[in-house]
């Protein structure tokens, strides 16, 4: 497979010299607003989530190829990135239509990928929720959506990097049956949006499996869903369906489970292209910045924070540079 210019240059700002994407999240909005209001016991202001999001951005990024951010308080700390750390914007709103079935989710009202790319960004990224299972009205109006949104980024030339979040109606997404559907839900997704007339470059995927339910885990809680040789088939099972880059996201667990995840990827063999991990390295400095404001948050970041994403980084020497897929050497030979 090959990209286009404008694709392979803004895929190479995001990644690091090995050509393996080792970015931070940083574009949760309405659950991060939630979270520290939570501890802050009071609203939090449009300037809080603006100081919240560049300290992690100024962080964070000396030791990142690249952050996630919003455009809605995410680009002041767009400024304030390590220079050779690319962007990655946010299009869709945060959340989903909970008025109807299938969790739809919509695009920012302002924003266009044009705009987005104006503003800064190397690669766009969308939100999707979505099951295999729900029924096919709902999941053709997702399948013309992502479609759309191939278009846009193919028309303005820059990467397009879709990350799905799986859910079943009715069940606990935490629990045990829902442990059991996951490997399904995360491996029909990658095959489905693997498919060229979506024009996805990047997946941004769910661990196949849910670590808490892994026998012999660490992060085993008792009652487990499949053996490690079970886990580790699945993990080999999902990236057999695509040809495409994918990179893991780190879906609010602790980051002692995160890094253990990407260890059994690691010893699964599979063959994955990197990162994009949010909550995982930030999210347990929530209460030291409701509390104690953002230069406790920013020592706890330089600590704590640094620890966090080196860990992450560790792991990731396990990961598989993209350019043989888009067989990008001699074009960035050239380049």
């Amino acid at each position: 497979m090959k990209l286009s210019p404008g694709k392979l240059a803004g895929l190479k700002r995001v990644s690091n010299e090995r050509g393996v994407i080792a970015a931070a999240a940083m574009d949760q909005r309405g659950s991060l607003q939630k979270s520290l209001a939570k501890e802050k016991g009071s609203e939090v202001s449009d300037a809080m989530m603006e100081e919240f999001k560049s300290l992690v951005t100024e962080v964070l990024t000396q030791h990142a190829s690249a952050i996630l951010l919003d455009p809605e308080w995410g680009l002041p700390a767009s400024k304030r990135r390590a220079k050779n750390s690319g962007l990655l914007l946010a299009y869709e709103k945060t959340g989903y239509d909970k008025t109807g079935p299938g969790r739809l989710g919509d695009l920012l009202n302002h924003w266009s990928v044009q705009r987005l790319k104006a503003a800064g960004a190397d690669c766009i990224k969308i939100l999707l929720y979505y099951t295999p299972f729900d029924p096919k009205p709902v999941n053709d109006q997702k399948h013309a959506w992502v479609e759309r949104l191939g278009d846009e980024c193919r028309a303005n030339d820059i990467p397009f990097f879709l990350e799905f979040v799986g859910y079943q109606e009715g069940a606990d997404e935490k629990g045990m049956d829902y442990a059991k559907l996951k490997p399904q839900i995360v491996t029909e997704s990658m095959k489905e949006f693997s498919k060229e007339n979506y024009g996805v470059d990047v997946l941004k995927v769910e661990i196949p499996v849910n670590l808490k339910f892994v026998e012999g885990a660490k992060a085993c809680t008792g009652q487990s869903a499949y053996n490690r040789k079970e886990a580790m088939d699945l993990f080999r099972k999902a990236a057999a369906v695509t040809k495409k880059p994918f990179i893991y996201l780190s879906a609010g667990v602790s980051n002692a489970e995160f890094t253990e995840a990407l260890e059994l990827a690691a010893e699964s063999g599979v063959k994955f292209n990197g990162v994009l991990c949010g909550r995982a390295t930030w999210k347990d400095g929530i209460p030291i910045y409701a509390k104690q404001g953002g230069e406790a948050f920013r020592k706890w970041l330089l600590d704590e924070g640094v620890k966090n994403i080196n860990n992450v980084n560790d792991r990731l020497k396990a990961a598989t540079s993209w350019h043989s897929i888009y067989d990008a050497e001699a074009a960035l030979v050239g380049a």
